[in-house]
């Protein structure tokens, strides 16, 4: 192995390293297990809690939308002092096309707890946000992102692995009904799931309904996304995922110690990460609500969600993205 294969394959690594940044304090939660609440962060506001799961971790990889999905969905049931997951339908799921509809996709390295644990943190900001309001459907978008293999070889598989997620996440949105208010939260990886999603949504037509003719909004925030830097441009390789949205929000860190390495993941293009560069503002067309912050100083060369999570200026930005004219 040459010296500048070796330098790569250390870069990837590292970049791999840095994605499997999450809380390793979590443990596996059954669907009859108890899920410990923090009943005096809830306390603050008394909307609420609206959370769900929706997996595909035991579904094949795929190339287009697909026509039919058989999800693992989970619902949060029970009182605060001792909540727990029930399995769910799709059909409850999609019942309340009044309610806001936020989608939260995690990041690689995550177990099925970790996306609860992780989601339903969220969940609870997003509700004291919306306090006195319509409190959010939460729905933790549930992939297969746990550890397979050696480094460099897992960052690629899940690198893959994203973009059959999205076209599994643009199906579970066209069971939605068109007035139905929409958001996507995505982290790192799971932006690159949001981005093919939404890239197969400009594309389909629900109901005879173009995406970007629906009557309910359609938000969308990105944090420290692992998705390339000109995925928006004019010439990018999203740029039709961007019609139809009303607002995006954009938390970038310029330190991210994973992010450094992304160029590495498409040798041929070499761009860098939107979560580590940005995107110019010109780039979003004018009628859609765009802001975007450098958080740098605030995280470090972290990378993890739940340094944002946990910042209550970061959380408070993430939720005002989610739910920004979202209210009926």
């Amino acid at each position: 192995m040459t010296a500048l294969r070796r330098h790569i394959v250390s870069c990837i690594a590292v970049f791999a390293m840095g994605m499997a940044a999450v809380s390793a304090a979590a443990e596996d939660v059954t669907a009859d297990a108890v899920e410990p609440t923090d009943t005096a962060e809830e306390a603050d506001c008394p909307a609420e809690l609206d959370v769900w799961v929706v997996s595909t971790r035991c579904l094949p990889g795929i190339c287009s939308l697909p026509k039919e999905v058989s999800f693992g969905i989970e619902r949060l049931v029970g009182e605060p002092c001792c909540r727990r997951w029930e399995r769910a339908e799709l059909a409850e799921l999609v019942s309340e096309p009044w309610r806001p509809f936020v989608v939260f996709i995690h990041g690689n390295r995550y177990s099925p707890a970790d996306a609860k644990e992780q989601g339903l943190a969220l969940a609870r900001r997003l509700a004291r946000h919306a306090c006195g309001g319509v409190a959010p459907r939460v729905v933790i978008f549930s992939w297969p992102s746990e550890q397979q293999g050696f480094l460099l070889k897992d960052v690629r598989q899940k690198y893959e692995r994203a973009y059959a997620d999205g076209h599994y996440l643009a199906w579970l949105l066209c069971q939605l009904e068109p007035q139905q208010p929409v958001s996507i939260v995505g982290y790192s990886l799971g932006a690159l799931v949001a981005a093919e999603a939404l890239d197969d949504l400009a594309r389909t037509s629900p109901d005879g309904i173009r995406w970007a003719d629906r009557p309910g909004g359609t938000n969308l925030v990105f944090v420290t996304p692992a998705v390339r830097c000109d995925a928006f441009a004019p010439r990018g390789p999203y740029r039709d995922a961007i019609e139809g949205l009303d607002a995006m929000s954009l938390l970038i860190n310029s330190r991210d110690g994973a992010l450094r390495f992304f160029p590495l993941l498409e040798p041929a293009v070499r761009v860098d990460a939107m979560g580590y560069v940005g995107m110019p503002r010109r780039w979003m067309p004018a009628e859609v609500e765009y802001t975007s912050l450098n958080a740098a100083g605030m995280v470090g060369k972290l990378h993890t969600m739940w340094q944002y999570l946990d910042s209550p200026a970061l959380s408070s930005r993430i939720a005002g993205g989610a739910l920004s004219g979202l209210s009926q």
